[in-house]
């Protein structure tokens, strides 16, 4: 009677576990000891797998299977790509991250909520299924459409770095190129990739999305899994999940700066001295009130709003022929500098900006700073151009030089990089 009742028993267990796989999807919550599909139990990106398909990032197949170590094509990496910036609801329903729409530049959070305000995140029912997907990414500039002919072809490794630069420029900001360079020199296979697939390698390296191999090679040529980029797309908008590289003692003196299209990048800084520059810069060029621009390690200071908004325009030549000053830095040279035009006026604008500059770099010393500046200013006025002048003030060597009669520019140097 007990063997009887064991066998009852183990029959009804094993008729329940085939009657909850066969309900459909079971959430790890749900049933911890049973493998979502017949294909990822053990797997590496088990856990990942379960948790975005949770998502609706990526469905597994009608046979129970789910294929991770399956290629990607294009296609299907720009629908999950775009998937992962939004989030699926109790109804089924789906609607892009806040996080992910606030930062976004204003040209495409209006893209977004204008051209796309109908976007159902489902694929084509009609025509080529992934067109959706295409046009949004391209038109949100996440990807150079250029390079992609075929969104049929499998993507390796440095295309899919490729589509997290374009995401990372336009969602969050690019690392210091020098850096994120001299941090993915480690990878043994770098070299075999182009210049232009070293900086998208470097920068998925550097920002701890992708990771190189145990072998210490990133696997250039490599065609990536579905597993793979599902752990990809997780680590790009979840930054808790990223295995991010350190080592540089420079990262300490980091900013994240504005970039002339609009988006951002990580600039590093030779020493706190210059990155303390560089935060001076901004209250510098707020004492012209709007009338400046700060780009990356420039600021550049307008005579009005007419000449502004002609040096901002995309279809002017040269931005620096409608600013009448500029303060500058050169973080890879250590060096500082000033540039002002001999306009009428222009010295008389922009002298409490410079002096806010100067006394940041100088201290005590910014009084003999002012008045070899004046010096020179003078100098101009008679002999331009002239041949370049150089003196020593504190601990900087300052050269005055004036490439055309139009300007005069000064370079800053400390003495120990001279």
């Amino acid at each position: 009677m007990n063997r009887l009742k064991t066998l009852l028993l183990a029959l009804t267990l094993t008729a329940c576990a085939y009657a909850v796989q066969g309900t459909g999807p079971v959430s790890a919550a749900e049933a911890p000891a049973l493998s979502r599909f017949s294909d990822t139990n053990g797997h590496w990106a088990e856990t990942t797998i379960n948790r975005l398909v949770d998502q609706g990032i990526l469905d597994g197949y009608p046979d129970g299977t789910f294929r991770p170590n399956e290629p990607v094509t294009a296609d299907q990496f720009l629908k999950l790509l775009l998937l992962s910036f939004s989030e699926k609801h109790q109804n089924g329903e789906r609607s892009w991250k806040e996080s992910f729409v606030s930062s976004l530049s204003p040209s495409n959070q209006s893209i977004l909520r204008q051209d796309y305000r109908d976007f159902s995140f489902a694929p084509n029912t009609v025509g080529y299924w992934a067109k959706p997907y295409i046009d949004l990414a391209g038109d949100l500039h996440l990807m150079d459409t250029s390079e992609f002919p075929d969104f049929k072809q499998k993507l390796n490794r440095e295309q899919v770095a490729e589509l997290l630069y374009y995401s990372l420029k336009e969602t969050e900001f690019l690392e210091d190129e020098d850096y994120s360079r001299r941090l993915s020199a480690t990878i043994g296979d770098l070299r075999s990739a182009s210049g232009r697939q070293q900086k998208f390698i470097a920068e998925s390296f550097a920002k701890g999305i992708m990771e190189g191999y145990p072998n210490g090679y990133f696997g250039v040529g490599v065609t990536v899994t579905r597993a793979e980029s599902l752990t990809i797309v997780e680590r790009l908008t979840d930054k808790s999940k990223r295995i991010v590289q350190t080592g540089l003692a420079s990262e300490q003196f980091s900013v994240v700066v504005p970039t002339k299209d609009g988006s951002y990048k990580r600039l590093l800084f030779p020493n706190e001295a210059m990155k303390q520059a560089y935060a001076v810069m901004e209250e510098a060029g707020k004492l012209r009130g709007t009338n400046y621009d700060l780009e990356e390690t420039t600021l550049r200071l307008f005579k009005d709003a007419d000449a502004k908004a002609k040096a901002l325009s995309p279809n002017t030549g040269s931005r620096d022929t409608w600013n009448e000053a500029s303060l500058w830095l050169e973080p890879k040279y250590d060096t500082y500098g000033i540039t002002i035009r001999m306009q009428e006026g222009a010295l008389a604008r922009n002298r409490e900006p410079i002096k806010l500059f100067v006394n940041r770099i100088f201290g005590y010393d910014a009084a003999k700073f002012d008045d070899w500046f004046h010096a020179m200013y003078d100098k101009m006025d008679t002999e331009s151009p002239f041949e370049a002048q150089s003196v020593t003030i504190g601990n900087y060597t300052v050269e005055a030089s004036s490439p055309d009669s139009s300007a005069l520019v000064f370079s800053i140097v400390p003495q120990s990089k001279k």
